[in-house]
């Protein structure tokens, strides 16, 4: 077992983490520790807390120090630094000419570096814009492309429902969504209705895929024969919420609805199997 803090450097971004030594830290501290972007300024999100070495990448480094208010100074001014940057880096972007969207921009904790966040089509030569931004800045400079999802975190929004965008309110990382997905849960393929801010497939279809997935392998499938105690038909709808099973009986011609377990207690379809 290791000893681990978890630490984020954005409100949303993804967990690291660190060695605490001999400190006992909360959720409530602010550290400071070294990355490989250099000396950053992050939350404690997750306290001290013993692990499994094959859960974590060894050797961790060591968190520098607690906090203090100084530092939290340092972090405002260099957010407003950041304005600043911003605003120089646009118009320079214009002056040359090149086909990019400036996302973001920010300051490493030491200032150490600035780090521009853009979106392109393509591939940008921006060589002649970072001589030009260094040049002013009088420290490192550092373009990132990041892409539409990237985009949408950093920026924020409302989705289709009404809130705040997942994943710039609480999803570290990024999982696959796919199309069979939504197919599997029934909704409208259409891009609009299932696309969020960023024109790709909303992560909430990922949710309850699980259960839905669950429910498909317990379920009979639309088409099969079965013989229930009103007689035999063919599974003409599901209800995969409620685990309903709508069966079209051919003698007499009518629809009647099961429970999967009135089905399984009748014999009609086998027991699932546990895994």
């Amino acid at each position: 077992m290791v000893e681990i803090i978890g630490v984020r450097f954005k409100q949303a971004g993804k967990i690291y983490y660190f060695d605490p030594g001999d400190t006992k830290m909360t959720t409530e501290d602010y550290v400071i520790v070294e990355t490989v972007r250099g000396i950053e300024f992050g939350k404690v999100v997750i306290a001290n807390k013993q692990v499994d070495e094959e859960d974590v990448v060894l050797p961790l480094k060591k968190v520098i120090r607690l906090a203090d208010e100084k530092d939290k100074l340092t972090v405002t001014e260099n957010k407003e630094k950041t304005e600043e940057a911003y605003r120089v880096c646009v118009e320079k972007i214009k002056e040359h000419d090149l086909d990019m969207n400036l996302v973001e921009a920010e300051f490493t904790f030491d200032r150490n570096k600035i780090i521009f966040y853009f979106t392109a089509d393509g591939r940008v030569d921006f060589r002649d814009l970072v001589k030009d931004l260094a040049a002013i800045f009088k420290t490192r400079i550092e373009l990132r492309q990041i892409g539409v999802r990237d985009e949408a975190k950093m920026l924020g929004g409302i989705g289709p429902c009404g809130r705040m965008l997942c994943c710039s309110t609480f999803l570290g990382d990024f999982e696959p969504v796919s199309i069979k997905m939504a197919k599997d849960q029934n909704l409208s393929l259409n891009p609009a209705k299932i696309s969020g801010l960023c024109g790709r497939l909303m992560y909430c279809l990922k949710y309850e895929n699980d259960m839905y997935e669950d429910a498909k392998r317990e379920l009979p499938d639309i088409g099969d024969t079965v013989t229930t105690s009103s007689g035999k038909g063919k599974v003409v709808g599901l209800n995969m919420l409620e685990k309903l099973v709508q069966i079209e009986l051919e003698e007499p011609e009518r629809v009647v609805e099961y429970t999967l377990d009135e089905l399984i207690d009748e014999g009609a379809i086998s027991v699932p199997a546990t895994e």
